[in-house]
């Protein structure tokens, strides 16, 4: 399935990353009652950013949950040589992945190529420092499925929102089409995501902002009834 045929017009999309893993399972099943639809799911490689986080071991080992509730997984894919990782994601059950344009620079096409070959759907993520010009010529000439914001540097959960994404997704907004899907990751939470969704972003990936609660249903909940 396209991403076009994921999303509900919206969606907020569970960080992993920021889960206790200790009861991981159990909190994955309460928020796929709860209606999540799409989990995010952070791979760094300690290289293109600091952290080594979680792979397609922790992929393979949720993905009968997520999958037989009907969900999909975003793999975003914060390394140095992502295309590497597409084979043993895919054997995984992820659905799509998403590459930075920093990390593979003119070699997009052939990431795109590859994730195509492996059934997965492909994003492209570019940095709070890299114009959204950039990342939308490259979107748009290489044919990926959606493009990612970030409005925080990649690698560590819980950073505070950047405000100067808002602008950046209002720029991206006019450079892609209307159908294009513009995901946003870093600092999301009920005091932003409003006024993000009106700059122009579909997909909120949200962390702390839902694990970080002791009530993370409830903080799901709230993220996913401001949109409504």
């Amino acid at each position: 399935m396209a991403w076009s045929e994921w999303i509900r017009t919206v969606e907020v999309e569970p960080s992993i990353y920021a889960a206790d893993f200790a009861n991981l399972g159990a909190q994955l099943q309460d928020l796929l009652r709860a209606g999540a639809r799409v989990f995010h799911f952070d791979v760094g490689d300690g290289h293109f950013v600091p952290p080594v986080t979680i792979g397609p071991i922790v992929l393979e080992s949720i993905s009968p949950i997520i999958r037989g509730a009907g969900a999909l997984t975003d793999c975003h894919l914060m390394v140095e040589e992502p295309q590497k990782h597409f084979a043993a994601l895919a054997s995984a059950r992820a659905d799509s992945v998403t590459v930075h344009l920093e990390a593979v620079g003119d070699r997009l096409d052939e990431c795109v190529g590859a994730a195509r070959e492996h059934g997965l759907q492909i994003g492209l993520a570019f940095k709070p420092e890299t114009p959204p010009a950039a990342a939308a010529t490259a979107a748009l000439a290489a044919g990926v499925d959606m493009v990612l914001c970030m409005s925080i540097n990649p690698g560590y959960s819980g950073q505070a929102f950047m405000p100067e994404a808002l602008d950046r997704i209002r720029e991206l907004r006019t450079l892609l089409p209307a159908t294009m899907p513009i995901q946003v990751d870093g600092g999301v939470g009920p005091e932003n995501i409003t006024e993000l969704r009106v700059a122009g972003a579909t997909l909120f990936v949200a962390g702390a902002s839902v694990f970080g609660r002791e009530d993370y249903v409830r903080a799901y909940d709230r993220l996913v009834q401001l949109l409504s």
